[in-house]
């Protein structure tokens, strides 16, 4: 109860521009907070930057701050979107990637638990195939399994070889997004080159 009261007037006082408290604030969530992301990015460098821009948007919109509810669920919540955002952004990008295939590298250097995420990762492509349309599934196991090409795809199953690329497109965004439900989104976005 007594740390209840502390954090809202700390959340009074931040809301008021008091600087002194809202760098208290940053001192009591910056370790769990870099902690949080680093599992998700798998990089501290990142990690560390996208913490900060955690801290400003609290202070950017600091007047709104004694109206939170739950502020540790609120503060976690920017916290994922952050990082979200950045593995979007990856995704994109060549360089982003390179620097989170690095991070991954260090932190599965234990064989087992790179064997372990990938076993996860493969059952869990498996398990989104599975839920796949019947023609989406065949197409796309023709493709990746048989490593056919669209054209002989079309051929095969008497469609266009457009509709062999809409089913293709169709699958990878469902098992992209199936994958970034159920798997650290770090590992996704690395092995999603696979898909």
């Amino acid at each position: 109860m007594q740390q209840l009261k502390i954090q809202q007037v700390n959340l009074q006082d931040i809301a008021a521009g008091n600087e002194k408290a809202f760098k208290a604030l940053f001192d009591q969530y910056r370790g769990r907070l870099f902690y949080y992301i680093s599992r998700f990015i798998k990089s501290e460098q990142v990690a560390e930057e996208l913490v900060l821009d955690v801290f400003m948007k609290i202070w950017t919109g600091r007047e709104l701050i004694t109206q939170i509810n739950n502020f540790d669920a609120f503060l976690f919540r920017i916290a994922h979107n952050k990082s979200i955002d950045f593995l979007r952004s990856a995704a994109k990008d060549q360089r982003l990637q390179e620097l989170l295939w690095e991070g991954i590298e260090v932190a599965a250097a234990d064989e087992t638990d790179a064997l372990l995420i990938t076993h996860e990762y493969e059952e869990k492509v498996r398990m989104a195939i599975s839920l796949l349309s019947p023609q989406c599934k065949k197409v796309y196991s023709l493709s990746r399994e048989q490593e056919l090409t669209h054209d002989q795809i079309a051929q095969q199953l008497h469609i266009s070889r457009a509709t062999v690329n809409n089913h293709i497109v169709l699958a990878q965004r469902f098992i992209r997004n199936y994958l970034a439900k159920e798997i650290d989104l770090a590992i996704v976005l690395l092995l999603i080159g696979r898909v």
